[in-house]
């Protein structure tokens, strides 16, 4: 082979790795747009309400003001822990949904 040349991708292959690379392109997009995406999640009645980003960080955190009681700290721990997982968990069904939309349900390691 000459030097400085490329060796030659058979059409079928070629086709294909266009393919990937435009499917690599578009997840990356999505991606990109679920992470600026906000996902919320409530508990205690909507007592205390959480928002989380795609990036599946805590950007929100609202507690009214009847479920703060000096007396139980542990209940309104234990809600709060209850809200950010959900919103968490939000974010991560939505990110892993639109990358299973776009792979077909293949899983493609390091990816998501």
């Amino acid at each position: 082979m000459a030097k400085g040349r490329r060796p030659q991708v058979p059409g079928n292959m070629g086709n294909m790795m266009k393919q990937v690379q435009q499917m690599q392109k578009n997840m990356e997009i999505k991606q990109a747009e679920i992470e600026e995406q906000e996902f919320e999640a409530t508990a205690g009645g909507g007592a205390i309400k959480v928002i989380a980003n795609g990036k599946k960080e805590i950007t929100s955190i609202e507690l009214k003001e009847e479920i703060v009681d000096p007396d139980d700290i542990e209940m309104l721990q234990d809600l709060i822990i209850v809200a950010v997982n959900d919103a968490i968990s939000s974010a991560e069904k939505a990110m892993s949904d639109a990358m299973g939309s776009m792979t077909g349900g293949m899983k493609m390691p390091g990816l998501f």
